[in-house]
C-alpha cells in the first residue's frame, strides 16, 4: 500500500489533498496538523516525550516513535497504536542492519515498523540475488516474519519503507519492489499528483499501482473493483485499470472501466452518481474496494441500491426512515414523529425502558429493534446517518481513557450509592450487575431456592464467569512470540515492565544457598513436605505383567517424565505451599530436571520460603519470572532457561492462556497439568454445621482474587440458621487484611436453598467444583455419592485450609468445572505409562492367524507379511 506523508509546511492542492484522504491511512510529520475526524487513519511522527496518550485518545489511530526513543513511556500501551522508525546510522547502502533490528524487537512490540532506507538499500533489500537464490529478500523475510505477529483484530503487523534522502527519489520502479516484498511504502506528499498536477510528479494512481503491486488475472489486464457503500455492504463489481483509477482519484468520483465503453464515470447520464469515500487494496493484492456514497436511485442499472438485492436490517432501515423523513404524509403516525420532538422523545424514553427491562432473548431482540427504529427517526430528524453513527464509534474506539461509564444522576432513582449498582437480575450468575460490597455494606451471598427456579435458571447457577478468551490471548501471544524470538533479553524486559525487577540475570542453578527462616516456619514446611511426600509416595504405581495367552506376555512400566517445569504464582501472596505440592510428587516421581519459575521480587531475589521449599524438592533451577513470559520460557527454552517437556501449576487467566498456547504449537512439544480458572470452593451445610466453620470455609477461598468462587448449599435450613451464616460471613471478612478482595468476590457467589441431601450432591456433581466441603454430621456416608469434585474434605473438622498445606493432598486442582474430567496433580503428572509384550514362539503361533486376518481386513499387508515371515521360520 502507499502511504503519503504530509510535512509540517506542506500546502496541498484541494484534489490533491482530497484524493490522498481517500487512501487507508497517511502519516503526519506534526502531529498537531493531523486530521483526525476524517475517514482515512491519522498517523503521526511523536516522541515518546510527548502525551502520547492524549494524542491518541484525541482520535489520533497510530504514534510513530523513533526506536531509539525512551519507550519505557508508552509501555503500557495498546501496541496496535504504536509504529517504531527505524532510521540507518550507516552510510553504507550494502548495510540492512535495522532490518535486523526491526525483527529482532519491533515486530514484537508494536503494531507497525517503518524503515528509513536510502534508493541503493531498498534495491539491496528487495533483491533476492538472482535466479539461482534460494529464499525471500531481506525485506520480504521482515514482512513474512510480521505477518506471523497478528496483533488482535488489527491483523499482521505491517511493515512501511520510508526513502531517506530526496524525497523525489522515488520511482514507480522502486516502489513496486517495495510492494512485491509485501511491504508498504511511505512517500512524500509532495512528489504526488492528480489530474492535470500530476506533471512532473508521481500520478497518484499509478503510484497507489505499483506500491501494491497490483496485478490481474484477466487476459485484458483489468482488475477486480469490488464496490460497498458507506457501511461496507456490497453493491456490485466493477473493473479498473491505470487509466480510470487515475480519473477516479481525480474526479473523487466513482469512475470505472467498462469493458465495453472504456472509461466509465458512474451516474454521469442517470443521475445515479458515486461520491468516492475510500479506496482499498485486497490481500492478496489482486482487487480494488471502492468505497462510495451512492446516490439514488442506486448501483443497479435495474434502479435497486444493490445488484444483489435491496438492503437489509438496519441499513434498510436506515434508508426507510431517512425516505419516510421526506415523503411520510401529512398526520401519520410517522410524521408525528419528524414534527414532534416531545413525542419522539417520549417513545425513545419507554423503548429505552422496555429494553431494560426486557429478560428472555426473543423479548431483548424484539424491544432492541424498536429502540433503534426511533433513534433512526431521531438521527434523520437532524440529519445524521448511519455513516455518521459509524463514524462516531470508530473515533469512540480509539479512545485510550474513557468516562467511567458511571450512570448520570436523574438516571438513577435512589441517591444513596448502594441504589446506584443496577438490579441484580435474580438468577443470573454472569449478571453484569454484581458488584462488589462497599465499605459498610453487609457483605453477603446472593440467595436462591431450587423449588423457584427454572431448568435454565439452575443451568446459569452452574456457569462460572465468562472470560475473554480471545483477548487474553491477543495480550499473551505477543509475550510468548517475543520470549521465542529474543530468549533472555525478552525475559528480562518483561521482568522489569511487569515485576518492576531489574536483573541482570534470568536464571539460578542449584546448589541454592538456603535462606534462614524462621524456627517456626522452618518446622511448618518440613512437617507439610513430609505430609504431601508420604501421600505422594504412596501413588507410585507397581509394574504389572500379564499373560493375555500362553506365550504372550504384556507388561506395563511407569517412567518419570525428565524435565518438568513448575509454576509458582506470586504477586498478591506468597506461595511457598504451591512449590509443596507440584515440587513434591515431581520429586517423588524421579523427574531428571525440576525447573521452577516464580515471579522475582524487585530486588530480584526470590521470597526465601519458596527457595527453602526449593532446596527441599530438588529443583535443578529457578526461573525469576512469572507470568506468560515465564512459561514461554520453560516451554521453549532460552539461552539460560532450559526447556521442559511438562509444564504444572497454577497462575492467573495469562498464565493459564500461555500454557494452552504452549501446548497447542507443535514446536513447543510440551504438555500442561490442567486448565486453570479461579479459585473456588462449594460447601455443603445441614441444621448439624457450624455456621462459624461454614462462613470461615467460605472465606477462605474468597480471599483468593475477585474472581473467585463461594458457593454455599443450604440444605433445609431454618431462616435463623441460615442467619447467624450470613451474620458469620460479614463480621469474619470485615476483620480480613484481604476484605477488600472478599468485598468483589463473595458478593460474585450465592447460596442455593435445597430440600434434601440428594439435591444438593446433584446439584454439587453438576457444578464440578474444585473444593468441596461437606459440612455436616453425617459426611463420610455421602462420599460414595461424589462424583466430580476435586478434592473432597469431609466432616466438621476437615478445613479446606488444611489440604492446601499440609495435610497430605495436592492443593493444586482442576477448577471451572474441569474436574469432570481432569485430577488434580498428583504423583501419576510426572509419570509416563510404557508398555511391553514379548512373544514366544508358541506365542506368535498361537496369535499369528488372528493378526494376519485383521490385517487382511483393513488391507495393510505389511503388517500381515511381519508376521508371516516369522511364521515360515517356526
Amino acid at each position: 500500500m502507499l502511504v503519503p506523508k504530509i510535512s509540517a509546511t506542506q500546502a496541498l492542492e484541494p484534489a490533491l489533498k482530497h484524493a490522498l484522504e481517500l487512501l487507508p491511512s497517511v502519516i503526519y510529520a506534526d502531529a498537531s496538523k493531523a486530521d483526525v475526524d476524517g475517514e482515512t487513519a491519522a498517523w503521526a511522527l511523536v516522541s515518546a516525550s510527548h502525551d502520547v496518550q492524549a494524542l491518541l485518545n484525541s482520535g489520533l489511530s497510530v504514534a510513530v516513535i523513533g526506536a531509539d526513543d525512551d519507550l519505557a513511556q508508552v509501555s503500557g500501551f495498546d501496541r496496535a497504536r504504536l509504529a517504531l522508525r527505524y532510521g540507518s546510522s550507516s552510510e553504507d547502502d550494502s548495510d540492512l542492519s535495522i532490518i535486523t533490528r526491526a525483527a529482532t524487537a519491533g515486530i514484537s512490540c508494536a503494531g507497525a515498523v517503518i524503515l528509513n532506507l536510502t534508493a541503493q538499500q531498498i534495491s539491496t533489500a528487495t533483491d533476492s540475488g538472482g535466479a539461482e537464490a534460494q529464499g525471500p529478500s531481506a525485506l520480504a523475510g521482515l514482512v513474512r516474519a510480521a505477518e506471523r505477529q497478528v496483533v488482535g483484530a488489527n491483523g499482521p503487523v505491517r511493515v512501511l519503507v520510508e526513502l531517506s534522502g530526496p524525497s523525489d527519489g522515488w520511482t514507480l520502479g522502486l516502489l513496486r519492489r517495495v510492494g512485491a516484498a509485501g511491504a508498504s511504502a511511505v512517500v512524500d506528499a509532495g512528489v504526488l499528483g492528480v489530474g492535470d498536477n500530476s506533471t512532473g510528479r508521481l500520478e497518484l494512481g499509478a503510484a497507489l499501482m505499483a506500491a501494491c503491486d497490483l496485478s490481474s488475472d484477466r487476459s485484458d489486464g483489468l482488475v477486480t473493483t469490488v464496490v460497498v457503500d458507506e457501511q461496507r455492504v456490497c453493491l456490485g463489481v466493477a473493473y479498473s485499470n491505470g487509466a480510470s483509477l487515475a480519473a477516479a482519484l481525480a474526479s473523487g468520483d466513482g469512475v470505472y472501466w467498462s469493458r465495453k465503453r472504456g472509461l466509465w464515470h458512474k451516474g454521469l447520464t442517470s443521475g445515479a452518481t458515486q461520491a468516492l469515500v475510500g479506496i482499498s487494496v485486497d490481500c492478496d493484492a489482486d482487487a480494488l474496494c471502492f468505497r462510495v456514497r451512492q446516490q439514488n436511485p442506486g448501483f443497479c442499472h435495474r434502479q435497486t441500491s444493490s445488484c444483489f438485492g435491496p438492503a437489509a436490517g438496519i441499513a434498510r432501515l436506515a434508508q426507510t426512515v431517512a425516505a419516510r423523513r421526506l415523503d411520510a404524509p401529512e398526520g401519520s403516525y410517522t410524521r408525528r414523529l419528524f414534527d414532534d420532538a416531545a413525542l419522539l422523545r417520549a417513545k425513545i424514553v419507554e423503548e429505552a425502558g422496555e429494553l431494560a427491562d426486557a429478560a428472555d432473548p426473543a423479548n431483548v431482540a424484539f424491544e432492541a429493534a424498536d429502540l433503534l427504529y426511533f433513534a433512526m427517526v431521531k438521527c434523520a430528524a437532524h440529519g445524521v446517518c448511519l455513516a455518521d453513527i459509524e463514524r462516531s464509534l470508530d473515533r469512540k474506539h480509539l479512545k485510550v481513557v474513557r468516562r467511567p461509564g458511571d450512570a448520570k444522576p436523574g438516571a438513577i432513582p435512589s441517591e444513596s450509592k448502594a441504589a446506584a449498582a443496577p438490579e441484580v437480575s435474580r438468577t443470573s450468575i454472569q449478571s453484569a450487575g454484581i458488584r462488589a460490597a462497599l465499605p459498610g455494606e453487609k457483605i453477603a451471598l446472593r440467595a436462591y431456592s431450587s423449588g423457584e427456579l427454572s431448568g435454565p435458571e439452575r443451568d446459569a447457577l452452574l456457569q462460572r464467569p465468562l472470560v475473554d478468551s480471545q483477548e487474553i490471548m491477543r495480550r499473551v501471544r505477543p509475550i510468548v512470540d517475543a520470549v521465542r524470538a529474543r530468549g533472555d533479553a525478552a525475559v528480562l524486559e518483561l521482568t522489569a515492565k511487569f515485576d518492576r525487577a531489574q536483573m541482570d540475570s534470568v536464571v539460578m542453578r542449584a546448589p541454592f544457598a538456603v535462606p534462614e527462616l524462621p524456627d517456626s516456619v522452618r518446622a511448618a514446611i518440613d512437617q507439610a513436605y513430609a505430609n504431601v511426600r508420604c501421600f505422594h509416595a504412596a501413588q507410585l504405581p507397581a509394574d504389572s505383567a500379564v499373560e493375555t495367552m500362553p506365550g504372550v506376555t504384556c507388561r506395563r512400566f511407569s517412567r518419570a517424565i525428565e524435565r518438568v517445569g513448575l509454576y509458582v504464582p506470586g504477586g498478591t501472596a506468597v506461595l511457598p505451599s504451591s512449590a509443596l505440592m507440584l515440587g513434591v510428587p515431581a520429586q517423588v516421581a524421579g523427574c531428571r530436571e525440576i525447573v521452577l519459575a516464580t515471579p522475582p521480587r524487585p530486588d530480584g531475589s526470590i521470597v526465601p520460603e519458596v527457595l527453602y521449599v526449593a532446596h527441599k524438592v530438588g529443583a535443578t533451577a529457578i526461573v525469576k519470572a512469572g507470568g506468560a513470559q515465564a512459561i514461554a520460557a520453560m516451554a521453549y527454552g532460552t539461552e539460560s532457561v532450559p526447556k521442559v517437556d511438562k509444564i504444572c501449576g497454577p497462575g492467573n487467566q495469562y498464565v493459564t492462556a500461555a500454557k494452552m498456547l504452549a501446548q497447542n504449537d507443535s514446536d513447543a512439544m510440551v504438555s500442561i497439568d490442567m486448565p486453570a480458572g479461579p479459585s473456588e470452593v462449594l460447601v455443603i451445610a445441614d441444621a448439624t454445621s457450624n455456621p462459624a466453620y461454614v462462613a470461615s470455609d467460605l472465606l477462605s477461598q474468597a480471599e483468593h482474587g475477585p474472581d473467585s468462587q463461594a458457593v454455599l448449599l443450604a440444605v433445609g435450613l431454618s431462616a435463623a440458621q441460615m442467619a447467624a451464616i450470613e451474620e458469620e460471613i460479614d463480621s469474619q471478612a470485615a476483620r480480613l487484611p484481604r476484605v477488600d478482595i472478599v468485598r468483589q468476590s463473595i458478593p460474585k457467589g450465592f447460596c442455593l436453598h435445597v430440600p434434601s441431601m440428594a439435591d444438593a450432591l446433584a446439584f454439587s456433581n453438576a457444578y464440578a467444583p474444585e473444593h468441596l466441603i461437606l459440612q455436616t454430621d453425617s459426611a463420610s456416608d455421602y462420599v460414595k455419592d461424589i462424583v466430580n469434585a476435586g478434592s473432597v474434605f469431609v466432616g466438621h473438622y476437615s478445613p479446606e485450609s488444611c489440604g492446601d498445606y499440609a495435610s497430605g493432598t495436592n492443593h493444586t486442582l482442576p477448577t471451572y468445572g474441569y474436574s469432570k474430567m481432569y485430577s488434580g496433580v498428583n504423583t501419576a503428572t510426572f509419570l509416563k505409562h510404557v508398555t511391553s509384550q514379548e512373544l514366544t514362539r508358541a506365542g506368535l503361533a498361537n496369535i499369528a492367524q488372528t493378526v494376519m486376518t485383521l490385517a487382511e481386513v483393513e488391507e495393510l499387508e505389511a503388517h500381515r507379511n511381519a508376521v508371516a515371515i516369522r511364521l515360515k521360520d517356526l
